[in-house]
Protein backbone atom coordinates (compact mmCIF):
# COMPACT_ATOMS: atom_id res chain seq x y z
CA UNK A 1 0.00 0.00 0.00
CA UNK A 2 1.18 3.46 -1.14
CA UNK A 3 2.00 6.70 1.45
CA UNK A 4 -1.24 8.21 -0.62
CA UNK A 5 -3.21 5.26 -0.02
CA UNK A 6 -2.25 4.96 3.16
CA UNK A 7 -2.97 8.89 3.77
CA UNK A 8 -6.52 8.61 2.32
CA UNK A 9 -7.41 5.92 4.59
CA UNK A 10 -6.40 7.33 7.40
CA UNK A 11 -8.77 10.75 6.49
CA UNK A 12 -11.54 8.62 5.94
CA UNK A 13 -11.34 6.95 9.04
CA UNK A 14 -13.21 9.38 11.59
CA UNK A 15 -15.95 9.42 8.95
CA UNK A 16 -16.17 5.87 8.73
CA UNK A 17 -16.25 5.58 12.38
CA UNK A 18 -18.80 8.31 12.64
CA UNK A 19 -21.22 6.67 10.36
CA UNK A 20 -20.73 3.31 11.58
CA UNK A 21 -21.62 4.77 15.50
CA UNK A 22 -24.28 6.49 14.32
CA UNK A 23 -26.11 4.55 11.18
CA UNK A 24 -24.29 1.20 11.28
CA UNK A 25 -25.12 0.18 14.90
CA UNK A 26 -28.07 1.50 14.98
CA UNK A 27 -29.33 -0.19 11.65
CA UNK A 28 -28.01 -3.46 13.00
CA UNK A 29 -29.62 -3.30 16.49
CA UNK A 30 -32.96 -2.51 14.64
CA UNK A 31 -32.48 -5.71 12.38
CA UNK A 32 -31.43 -7.87 15.53
CA UNK A 33 -34.22 -6.85 17.67
CA UNK A 34 -36.93 -8.22 14.16
CA UNK A 35 -36.24 -11.45 15.75
CA UNK A 36 -37.17 -11.41 19.24
CA UNK A 37 -40.31 -10.01 21.43
CA UNK A 38 -39.21 -7.23 23.58
CA UNK A 39 -40.93 -5.24 25.63
CA UNK A 40 -39.91 -1.20 25.72
CA UNK A 41 -40.52 -1.51 29.53
CA UNK A 42 -38.20 -4.66 30.19
CA UNK A 43 -35.68 -4.10 26.95
CA UNK A 44 -33.03 -6.71 28.69
CA UNK A 45 -35.82 -9.81 28.69
CA UNK A 46 -35.59 -11.29 25.04
CA UNK A 47 -38.12 -14.17 23.85
CA UNK A 48 -36.58 -15.14 20.21
CA UNK A 49 -39.33 -15.44 17.91
CA UNK A 50 -37.60 -15.55 14.34
CA UNK A 51 -39.61 -14.45 11.55
CA UNK A 52 -43.18 -14.34 13.41
CA UNK A 53 -43.27 -10.99 13.87
CA UNK A 54 -42.30 -10.25 9.99
CA UNK A 55 -44.89 -12.36 9.67
CA UNK A 56 -47.37 -10.15 12.14
CA UNK A 57 -46.32 -7.18 10.42
CA UNK A 58 -47.21 -8.49 6.70
CA UNK A 59 -50.39 -9.67 8.19
CA UNK A 60 -51.75 -6.72 9.93
CA UNK A 61 -54.56 -5.17 8.55
CA UNK A 62 -53.11 -1.98 9.93
CA UNK A 63 -49.87 -1.80 8.99
CA UNK A 64 -51.40 -2.59 5.10
CA UNK A 65 -54.04 0.07 5.66
CA UNK A 66 -50.76 2.48 6.74
CA UNK A 67 -48.13 1.88 3.86
CA UNK A 68 -51.11 2.43 1.50
CA UNK A 69 -51.39 6.07 3.24
CA UNK A 70 -47.99 6.53 3.11
CA UNK A 71 -47.90 5.47 -0.49
CA UNK A 72 -50.78 7.79 -1.22
CA UNK A 73 -49.15 10.90 0.45
CA UNK A 74 -46.02 10.45 -0.84
CA UNK A 75 -47.12 10.36 -4.86
CA UNK A 76 -48.93 13.26 -3.82
CA UNK A 77 -46.73 15.71 -2.15
CA UNK A 78 -44.04 14.59 -4.75
CA UNK A 79 -45.93 15.43 -7.91
CA UNK A 80 -46.88 19.07 -6.39
CA UNK A 81 -43.77 19.30 -5.02
CA UNK A 82 -41.72 18.61 -8.51
CA UNK A 83 -44.40 20.08 -10.52
CA UNK A 84 -44.31 23.84 -9.15
CA UNK A 85 -40.40 23.28 -8.22
CA UNK A 86 -39.41 22.38 -11.41
CA UNK A 87 -41.69 24.94 -12.91
CA UNK A 88 -40.62 27.47 -10.82
CA UNK A 89 -36.53 26.43 -12.07
CA UNK A 90 -37.63 27.45 -15.61
CA UNK A 91 -38.75 30.51 -14.64
CA UNK A 92 -35.61 31.51 -12.54
CA UNK A 93 -33.40 30.43 -15.12
CA UNK A 94 -35.52 31.77 -18.26
CA UNK A 95 -35.12 35.32 -16.26
CA UNK A 96 -31.59 34.43 -15.22
CA UNK A 97 -29.69 37.17 -13.33
CA UNK A 98 -33.06 39.34 -12.44
CA UNK A 99 -34.50 36.00 -10.44
CA UNK A 100 -31.75 36.50 -7.78
CA UNK A 101 -34.39 38.20 -5.47
CA UNK A 102 -36.67 35.79 -6.71
CA UNK A 103 -35.42 32.93 -6.08
CA UNK A 104 -34.45 34.21 -2.12
CA UNK A 105 -37.63 34.76 -1.32
CA UNK A 106 -39.02 31.38 -2.85
CA UNK A 107 -36.45 30.18 -0.58
CA UNK A 108 -37.76 31.18 2.69
CA UNK A 109 -40.24 28.01 3.58
CA UNK A 110 -37.18 26.20 4.05
CA UNK A 111 -36.06 27.67 7.08
CA UNK A 112 -39.14 27.57 8.87
CA UNK A 113 -38.98 24.22 11.10
CA UNK A 114 -41.77 21.34 10.44
CA UNK A 115 -43.26 21.61 13.45
CA UNK A 116 -43.92 25.12 13.10
CA UNK A 117 -45.07 24.73 9.32
CA UNK A 118 -47.64 21.70 10.85
CA UNK A 119 -48.72 23.94 13.36
CA UNK A 120 -49.40 27.08 10.73
CA UNK A 121 -51.13 24.60 8.53
CA UNK A 122 -53.26 23.30 11.34
CA UNK A 123 -54.51 26.56 11.88
CA UNK A 124 -54.81 27.03 8.15
CA UNK A 125 -57.13 24.29 7.82
CA UNK A 126 -58.65 23.55 10.76
CA UNK A 127 -62.40 22.66 11.09
CA UNK A 128 -64.91 25.52 10.62
CA UNK A 129 -62.26 28.83 12.13
CA UNK A 130 -59.74 27.83 9.67
CA UNK A 131 -58.61 30.49 7.45
CA UNK A 132 -58.33 28.85 3.86
CA UNK A 133 -61.81 28.17 4.46
CA UNK A 134 -63.00 31.63 5.08
CA UNK A 135 -60.55 32.29 2.13
CA UNK A 136 -63.08 30.06 -0.11
CA UNK A 137 -65.61 31.49 0.94
CA UNK A 138 -64.95 35.16 0.35
CA UNK A 139 -64.16 33.93 -3.50
CA UNK A 140 -67.56 32.39 -3.82
CA UNK A 141 -65.93 28.83 -3.89
CA UNK A 142 -67.83 27.44 -1.11
CA UNK A 143 -71.18 28.53 0.59
CA UNK A 144 -69.87 28.05 4.35
CA UNK A 145 -66.36 27.12 6.26
CA UNK A 146 -68.26 23.59 7.28
CA UNK A 147 -68.10 23.01 3.77
CA UNK A 148 -64.95 21.51 3.59
CA UNK A 149 -63.27 19.27 6.56
CA UNK A 150 -59.70 19.36 5.75
CA UNK A 151 -58.27 17.48 8.85
CA UNK A 152 -61.42 15.50 10.10
CA UNK A 153 -62.70 13.97 6.87
CA UNK A 154 -61.19 10.74 6.29
CA UNK A 155 -62.10 11.02 2.72
CA UNK A 156 -59.56 13.68 2.09
CA UNK A 157 -56.88 14.24 5.56
CA UNK A 158 -54.41 12.36 3.67
CA UNK A 159 -54.45 14.53 1.28
CA UNK A 160 -54.59 17.95 3.23
CA UNK A 161 -51.95 17.26 5.46
CA UNK A 162 -49.49 17.02 2.67
CA UNK A 163 -50.17 20.87 2.26
CA UNK A 164 -47.50 21.50 4.79
CA UNK A 165 -45.26 19.52 3.22
CA UNK A 166 -45.74 20.98 -0.49
CA UNK A 167 -45.09 24.07 0.79
CA UNK A 168 -42.09 23.30 3.00
CA UNK A 169 -40.15 21.70 0.45
CA UNK A 170 -41.42 22.70 -3.34
CA UNK A 171 -38.32 25.36 -2.54
CA UNK A 172 -35.92 22.34 -2.50
CA UNK A 173 -37.06 21.02 -5.57
CA UNK A 174 -36.85 24.45 -7.40
CA UNK A 175 -33.77 25.30 -5.94
CA UNK A 176 -32.10 21.55 -7.11
CA UNK A 177 -33.54 21.61 -10.19
CA UNK A 178 -32.37 25.50 -11.00
CA UNK A 179 -28.43 24.01 -10.45
CA UNK A 180 -29.07 21.78 -12.87
CA UNK A 181 -30.37 23.82 -15.35
CA UNK A 182 -27.86 26.52 -14.95
CA UNK A 183 -25.26 23.34 -15.95
CA UNK A 184 -26.48 22.57 -19.26
CA UNK A 185 -24.38 23.89 -22.05
CA UNK A 186 -25.78 26.85 -24.17
CA UNK A 187 -24.44 25.90 -27.26
CA UNK A 188 -26.70 23.02 -27.24
CA UNK A 189 -29.53 24.71 -26.87
CA UNK A 190 -28.41 27.19 -29.49
CA UNK A 191 -27.60 24.62 -31.77
CA UNK A 192 -31.38 22.65 -31.24
CA UNK A 193 -32.88 26.20 -31.80
CA UNK A 194 -30.75 27.52 -34.88
CA UNK A 195 -32.06 23.74 -36.27
CA UNK A 196 -35.71 25.13 -36.03
CA UNK A 197 -36.63 23.61 -32.61
CA UNK A 198 -39.22 25.07 -31.36
CA UNK A 199 -39.34 25.96 -26.84
CA UNK A 200 -41.55 23.09 -26.50
CA UNK A 201 -38.81 20.38 -28.23
CA UNK A 202 -35.85 22.38 -26.85
CA UNK A 203 -37.20 21.64 -23.40
CA UNK A 204 -38.08 17.52 -24.17
CA UNK A 205 -34.75 16.43 -26.86
CA UNK A 206 -32.03 18.69 -24.62
CA UNK A 207 -33.62 20.01 -21.11
CA UNK A 208 -35.12 17.13 -20.13
CA UNK A 209 -32.82 14.01 -20.91
CA UNK A 210 -29.84 16.26 -19.41
CA UNK A 211 -31.69 16.62 -16.30
CA UNK A 212 -32.24 12.98 -15.51
CA UNK A 213 -29.55 12.95 -12.97
CA UNK A 214 -31.00 16.03 -11.20
CA UNK A 215 -34.57 14.62 -11.13
CA UNK A 216 -33.73 10.94 -10.25
CA UNK A 217 -31.91 12.78 -7.36
CA UNK A 218 -34.80 14.56 -6.60
CA UNK A 219 -37.29 11.99 -6.81
CA UNK A 220 -34.82 9.78 -4.53
CA UNK A 221 -34.14 12.31 -1.95
CA UNK A 222 -37.46 14.03 -2.07
CA UNK A 223 -39.48 10.39 -2.24
CA UNK A 224 -37.65 8.66 0.82
CA UNK A 225 -38.14 12.28 2.74
CA UNK A 226 -42.44 12.24 2.38
CA UNK A 227 -42.33 8.49 2.89
CA UNK A 228 -40.86 8.64 6.15
CA UNK A 229 -42.73 12.25 7.66
CA UNK A 230 -44.02 12.26 10.86
CA UNK A 231 -43.58 15.47 12.76
CA UNK A 232 -45.97 17.10 9.90
CA UNK A 233 -48.42 14.96 10.18
CA UNK A 234 -48.83 14.43 13.50
CA UNK A 235 -48.85 18.05 14.41
CA UNK A 236 -51.76 18.70 12.71
CA UNK A 237 -54.01 15.31 13.62
CA UNK A 238 -51.86 13.13 15.44
CA UNK A 239 -52.95 10.03 12.93
CA UNK A 240 -57.31 11.10 13.11
CA UNK A 241 -59.31 10.72 12.75
CA UNK A 242 -59.87 6.62 13.11
CA UNK A 243 -56.11 6.74 11.55
CA UNK A 244 -57.24 7.80 8.43
CA UNK A 245 -53.90 10.08 8.49
CA UNK A 246 -51.44 7.23 10.29
CA UNK A 247 -48.81 6.54 7.92
CA UNK A 248 -45.87 4.06 7.95
CA UNK A 249 -43.78 5.71 10.38
CA UNK A 250 -46.49 6.64 12.61
CA UNK A 251 -47.86 3.39 13.00
CA UNK A 252 -44.01 1.96 14.21
CA UNK A 253 -44.30 4.58 16.69
CA UNK A 254 -47.51 3.56 17.97
CA UNK A 255 -46.58 0.33 18.04
CA UNK A 256 -43.15 1.13 20.20
CA UNK A 257 -44.29 4.04 22.09
CA UNK A 258 -47.99 3.26 23.17
CA UNK A 259 -47.91 -0.84 22.97
CA UNK A 260 -44.48 -1.01 24.07
CA UNK A 261 -43.91 -3.64 20.98
CA UNK A 262 -40.49 -3.16 20.41
CA UNK A 263 -39.80 -6.39 18.46
CA UNK A 264 -42.70 -5.49 16.06
CA UNK A 265 -41.64 -2.05 15.77
CA UNK A 266 -38.42 -3.35 15.01
CA UNK A 267 -39.70 -5.76 12.11
CA UNK A 268 -42.14 -2.62 10.43
CA UNK A 269 -38.80 -0.45 10.63
CA UNK A 270 -36.73 -2.94 8.61
CA UNK A 271 -38.91 -4.22 6.69
CA UNK A 272 -39.17 0.23 5.72
CA UNK A 273 -36.11 0.15 5.30
CA UNK A 274 -35.70 -2.58 2.87
CA UNK A 275 -38.76 -0.92 0.90
CA UNK A 276 -36.78 2.53 0.74
CA UNK A 277 -33.66 1.08 0.03
CA UNK A 278 -35.53 -0.83 -3.35
CA UNK A 279 -37.17 2.21 -4.65
CA UNK A 280 -34.10 4.09 -4.48
CA UNK A 281 -32.52 1.67 -6.19
CA UNK A 282 -35.21 1.62 -8.88
CA UNK A 283 -35.16 5.13 -9.04
CA UNK A 284 -31.61 5.01 -10.03
CA UNK A 285 -31.21 2.60 -12.25
CA UNK A 286 -34.53 4.13 -14.59
CA UNK A 287 -33.50 7.70 -14.30
CA UNK A 288 -30.53 7.97 -13.71
CA UNK A 289 -28.36 5.26 -15.05
CA UNK A 290 -29.76 5.66 -19.01
CA UNK A 291 -27.75 9.12 -19.08
CA UNK A 292 -24.48 7.21 -18.00
CA UNK A 293 -24.54 4.48 -19.63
Amino acid sequence: MSGEDRFVLCMLAPAVAILGLLVAYPVGLLVFDSFFKVDTITPHIREWVGLQNYVDALTSKRVAESALRTLQYSVFALFFEFTFGFSAALLFSALAGKSRWHRTIFALPLMVPPIVAGLLWRFLLVGNIGILNYGLVRLGLISDPDAIAWLSSEDIVIYSVSFADIWLTTSFVALVSYAGLTNIPKDLLEAARIDGANALKRFWHVTLPLMRPVIAVVVIVRGVDAAKTFDLIWIQTQGGPSHASEVFSMNIYQRMVRFGDLGEASASGTLFLIVMMFLAAVAYWKIWRPVHA
